[in-house]
């Protein structure tokens, strides 16, 4: 039974055929910030899961040949449905993902604002005519729905991962099968009930919520009516999935890790980086894919960011997101909060100066943010994405080694350049092996802008023109005309 007061139109169960229905077994969601049990949630054998498939298999091919104008319109309406419902979104967010109540609201916009602009995109998809080269033929190409797409999103954007992968796959026609993270299913199972509210038709969009998600996912992997699959979340995990799709050559998109450079180059404005860098590193607590992992700071302002960037962690106020005062909320878990320490004492044991700029409550998993100065490039900060509100300054010299350091990992998601005007921040942009760069901001996510990585970072891109692409298969047709 839940502990806490859910918002309205909260779901528990499995969405399968448009029906919530109860799986054998349940597991917990907990509140980060208590540590008290929200609710129980379904939990999704691989049978329910196939019955998940079967529903979707079912509902492709009516939602398939609807006029992409009627789909715009559900994903419209969904829209403002979830608009005028924002702050139950947020509390959502924030009851099981634990972050602070502004970051919960501007996520839920963000959320709402694919399925707005999923559904302008779905009457746009363009197809092409063209006389071939020698003169004997036509060439139509067109785009046809992929067919039914397994969606799987995790904790630390429950809203915004959701709504980025399913208003495009039902704006291109697909059903869907959406597994959200075990640690965070509610705020999915929400947004899936304002879809069926809007009038999505049963089938078309199914929600499991599993503790089995290895099990779970090779089997859905493996069914033969499973045409794509949409995946955000760790590299070590996107690899193992990317091995099971091979199987059946099954196309896919990864969204996975980052190990992002925020470079402040010699010249800079100090304090617009500073006030970027609060952003690039402490939106969400830090634990976002696209936050600032890694901080080079040029020698000649090292000292001056240093102490601002310090100053200004030090104001920040930590506590449960529900109480909006807060500006930074909770790890989504004890063990999430506890890996982090674990690499703040591996950097102190490196040599690095660890410095708490503020204070956590005692109990929940809570932690405070940390500057740590004296760092190497190499090290364990700068080798791993830390997911948390940690802040480790490299000082360099020479613009060619601020490069080749920015460049030196596997990851190459997105990067963060603060120069002395925008001419140079493009120049050392343009140099950088990521698939985004922020010059002189600290966000640049936009539900209208191509996002993904380059290297281990992912494949594919999801929102702007880019995202409705991935649920579609190109068709080209030879016609003597």
């Amino acid at each position: 039974m839940a502990i806490a007061v859910l918002p309205e139109h909260t779901p528990t169960g499995l969405l399968i055929a448009g029906r919530w229905t109860d799986a054998t077994g349940q597991l917990p969601v907990q509140d980060p910030a208590t540590q008290r049990t929200l609710a129980m949630v379904g939990d999704a054998s691989v049978d329910d899961a196939l019955a998940a498939v079967t529903a979707a298999a079912a509902a492709f091919p009516a939602w398939a040949a609807r006029p992409a104008r009627e789909r715009a319109e559900v994903l419209r309406t969904a829209f403002e449905l979830m608009t005028a419902e924002l702050e139950d979104c947020a509390r959502l967010i924030v009851l099981e993902n634990g972050k602070a109540w502004n970051d919960a609201m501007a996520e839920a916009r963000y959320a709402a604002d694919f399925l707005r602009w999923f559904s302008e995109e779905a009457v746009r998809i363009e197809g092409g005519f063209r006389d071939a080269p020698a003169g004997d033929k036509t060439i139509i190409t067109d785009h046809r729905p992929a067919g039914v797409a397994y969606l799987i999103t995790p904790w630390n954007f429950p809203a915004a991962m959701a709504t980025r992968k399913l208003a495009p796959a039902l704006a291109a026609g697909c059903t869907t099968v959406l597994k959200p993270a075990e640690a965070t299913p509610l705020t999915a199972l929400w947004i899936a009930e304002v879809l069926r509210r809007v009038g999505v038709p049963d089938g078309t969009v199914n929600v499991i919520t599993t503790s089995q998600p290895g099990p779970v996912s090779e089997a859905v992997l493996a069914d033969p009516r499973v045409s794509t699959l949409s995946f955000t979340g760790s590299t070590p995990v996107g690899k193992l999935l990317l091995a099971q799709t091979a199987q059946r050559a099954l196309t896919s998109s990864m969204e996975l890790g980052g190990n992002a450079p925020f470079l402040v180059l010699e010249g800079a404005d100090v304090e617009a980086a500073i006030a970027g860098a609060m952003v690039a590193k402490m939106r969400n607590g830090g634990a976002a894919c696209t936050a600032a992992n890694r901080f080079y700071v040029h020698a000649s302002v090292a000292e001056a960011f240093n102490s601002g960037f310090r100053a200004a962690l030090s104001e920040l106020q930590v506590g449960p997101g529900i109480d909006r005062t807060n500006d930074l909320g909770a790890m989504v878990s004890l063990e999430e909060r506890d890996k982090i320490t674990s690499l703040l004492d591996t950097a102190a044991e490196e040599g690095g100066e660890v410095a708490a700029c503020s204070t956590a409550p005692e109990h929940g998993a809570f932690l405070a943010p940390h500057l740590v100065t004296g760092v190497e490039h190499g090290s364990v900060l700068t080798r791993h994405e830390v997911f948390g509100p940690v802040v480790p300054i490299v000082v360099y010299e020479a613009q060619d080694e601020v490069i080749r350091m920015a460049n030196d990992t596997e990851y190459g998601l997105i990067s963060y350049v603060f120069g002395p005007d925008p001419g140079t921040g493009i120049a050392v942009a343009r140099q950088l092996e990521s698939g985004m760069v922020a010059i002189d901001r600290g966000m640049i996510s936009d539900a209208a802008a191509p996002f993904g990585g380059m290297k281990e970072s992912g494949i594919g891109r999801e929102g702007g023109f880019h995202g409705i692409h991935e649920f579609l298969e190109t068709r080209y047709l030879g016609v003597s005309l």
